[in-house]
């Protein structure tokens, strides 16, 4: 991954670029620039620990962002594609879907929770 600033009509803005390999497919949008001006160091979701019946199947951020609501509880009945949490990027709203049925064993972020590409946000079974 290579960090690169670009100033478009005199505003700066810092973008992360991952070159993908001809195989590779992305569901996942990609994470829109932010101005490099305005923003602060982000502040990593505080890492809790895994709950006792943290499930087989993690559901990770996509992106940095802020969980907006969690529409799905532990021991929730889900099926693929059902809409778990809400995580607000650059003032837009993503769903984070279930990738599959199953049951939600555990939520690892709440309201308000500030988190990285890659972190876990919740389990299932």
């Amino acid at each position: 991954m290579k960090n690169y600033r670009i100033t478009v009509n005199g505003v700066a803005y810092e973008v992360a670029v991952e070159e993908l390999g001809a195989d590779e497919v992305t569901a996942a949008p990609a994470a829109a620039a932010k101005p490099a001006a305005k923003a602060a160091p982000a502040k990593k979701a505080p890492k809790k620990a895994p709950a006792g019946g943290a499930g087989s199947v993690q559901i990770n951020a996509p992106m940095p962002g802020k969980i907006l609501a969690v529409k799905a509880n532990e021991g929730t009945a889900v099926s693929k594609g059902d809409v778990v949490l809400i995580l607000e990027a650059m003032k837009m709203e993503n769903e984070i879907c279930a990738p599959q049925d199953g049951t939600i064993a555990s939520i690892e972020v709440s309201v308000g929770d500030m988190v990285e590409s890659g972190n876990v946000l919740a389990t299932m079974n």
